[in-house]
């Protein structure tokens, strides 16, 4: 229990007020009638006392159950505090990782549209980028459409950015074609070369040396003509612009 010094002091004036006029008195009062007053006086103070730290204590009490309540109130702030703190963070943790998710899933997406991907290019299996998939397309969808001006340099510009792509020599043959769309038999026939000596395993091959044979029948070279067409019926004899050859050199006579 908590005992103030105040009270006390109040409590010890008390008496010392009433014994004093017990001194003055003293002559007029024997010893048994003043041995009396002292006592009854002393148990007036000490009622008096007790009923101050009675009160005194009841009040420290009230005061720190107060203090109590007051920091309960304060801690039960002070966890809704951190609850709406930890609230949040998941939140932050939830979108990061939904962040993180979307960013995996858009950085593979683009990591396969950059992988190879298997094509069939004259019936055979090729793996290809898309890009250059793409590009390729494109030309020759300017070439199919008859813009040849356009797609000549598309596709002369394919071939020297992917020169070692599964469309290389099939670009090559079409820029040959799309010099001779334009009557351009000469850019025609260097570009058919190409596809005959650096693509001699293309299926375009044999159809590239008809080509050249055919321009320069065109421009009235019959010799080189002659020796286009027997050149491709020696090295491809088996293949149907072989067989297209045999039937245009008696032509060449």
């Amino acid at each position: 229990m908590i005992k103030l010094a105040t009270p006390r002091l109040a409590a010890a004036c008390l008496a010392l007020a009433a014994w004093l006029p017990l001194q003055s008195h003293a002559g007029i009062l024997n010893d048994d009638e003043a041995r009396k007053a002292i006592l009854e006086l002393r148990a007036k103070v000490d009622g008096i006392a007790r009923d101050l730290n009675g009160r005194i204590d009841t009040k420290a009490d009230k005061t720190v159950s107060l203090e109590m309540v007051n920091q309960h109130e304060q801690t039960m702030a002070e966890i809704a505090k951190l609850r709406g703190q930890l609230e949040v963070l998941s939140n932050e943790i939830v979108t990061a990782q939904k962040r993180q998710k979307d960013f995996y899933t858009d950085l593979d997406a683009r990591i396969r549209k950059l992988e190879p991907r298997q094509v069939s290019i004259d019936g055979q299996e090729a793996a290809v980028a898309p890009d250059e998939q793409s590009t390729y397309e494109a030309a020759m969808a300017t070439f199919k459409g008859g813009d040849y001006k356009t797609a000549a340099t598309q596709l002369g510009a394919f071939v020297q950015r992917y020169p070692q792509s599964s469309y290389a020599s099939n670009a090559q043959y079409w820029l040959g074609n799309a010099y001779y769309a334009q009557r351009d038999c000469k850019k025609a026939i260097v570009a058919q070369q190409v596809v005959a000596t650096t693509y001699p395993d293309s299926a375009k091959a044999p159809d590239a040396m008809l080509n050249i044979g055919t321009c320069y029948a065109e421009m009235k070279d019959k010799k080189a003509a002659t020796k286009a067409l027997k050149d491709l019926i020696a090295k491809y004899p088996d293949s149907a612009a072989a067989q297209a050859a045999h039937d245009r050199l008696p032509g060449l006579k």
